[in-house]
């Protein structure tokens, strides 16, 4: 199900919970993006920062399937890109 005329923010968090994050925050980075062809029809772009337990023990590559999988239908539309930091507790790696 695409989530048309929603706050795609928001279906993000809400798909991102599953994940159990201690810290999260997303940033819609699609105004940077006018004009590029993966924004063409309303793709948007966003950025994730995110910690969590279930992180532990993974490498990045690991980590961003984990992120992915719980997008993956919205992607290419209605999110064109996704730039994940993906760390653990105590924060790691996030600025």
């Amino acid at each position: 199900m695409t989530p048309e005329g929603t706050d795609l923010q928001a279906v993000l968090a809400a798909r991102l919970a599953a994940l159990e994050p201690v810290r999260m925050e997303i940033i819609d980075d699609s105004h940077l993006h006018a004009g590029h062809a993966g924004a063409q029809g309303g793709a948007r772009h966003f950025r994730v920062h995110i910690v969590s337990k279930q992180f532990q023990g993974l490498g990045t590559l690991a980590r961003h399937r984990l992120v992915y999988d719980c997008v993956r239908d919205l992607m290419p539309h209605p999110i064109h890109a996704l730039a994940i930091e993906a760390g653990t507790p105590p924060i790691e790696g996030l600025s």
